[in-house]
């Protein structure tokens, strides 16, 4: 038999299928397993409504579950507190930026960063901080298009959510 901490390692280790270089725990979807009456509980937050992501969020779940040989288990969708991007591990920070996305430069309690408001976001490609919004979209919704003037590189920025 397992031990939970093995069981939490493995789950741990799953990729963000919109981010293959970090993981739900490094991201904070992935909040909690336990075990309550010999079932397994895994609590998983959404990042944000509507995220596309969680339905492949809960079949890599179920995937390595499985494979462990998990019959007694359930996902849990954990609404409250609603997900942060104060809950990305400073790993997931540093994974991001060296994979060319800027990552939040804010905390969700800067009321101008979660406001939308004018911010210096720094080019993960140079470190430059002369930088221009071109989209509050790019590639997926929680993310925004930048331009680096000093690189000439377009970016994502992770929003500050």
């Amino acid at each position: 038999m397992l031990e939970l901490k093995d069981i939490e390692k493995r789950l741990s280790a799953i990729p963000d299928p919109e981010i293959p270089v970090i993981t739900i725990k490094e991201l904070g979807v992935l909040r909690e397993v336990t075990k309550v009456d010999n079932k397994l509980i895994i609590r998983i937050t959404p990042t944000y409504s509507g995220c596309p992501a969680m339905d492949r969020f809960y079949s890599d779940i179920e995937d390595v579950v499985k494979e462990l040989n998990i019959e007694n288990y359930q996902i849990q969708m954990q609404y409250d507190p609603p997900w942060t991007t104060d809950w990305m591990t400073k790993k997931a920070k540093q994974k991001l930026k060296a994979f060319g996305i800027a990552p939040p430069e804010y905390k969700t309690s800067d009321k101008n960063a979660v406001l939308g408001a004018p911010s210096i976001v720094v080019c993960p490609k140079c470190s430059s901080t002369n930088t221009e919004l071109v989209s509050p979209f790019g590639s997926t919704a929680c993310k925004a298009l930048y331009r680096c003037k000093s690189c000439l590189e377009p970016f994502d920025y992770f929003k500050c959510i």
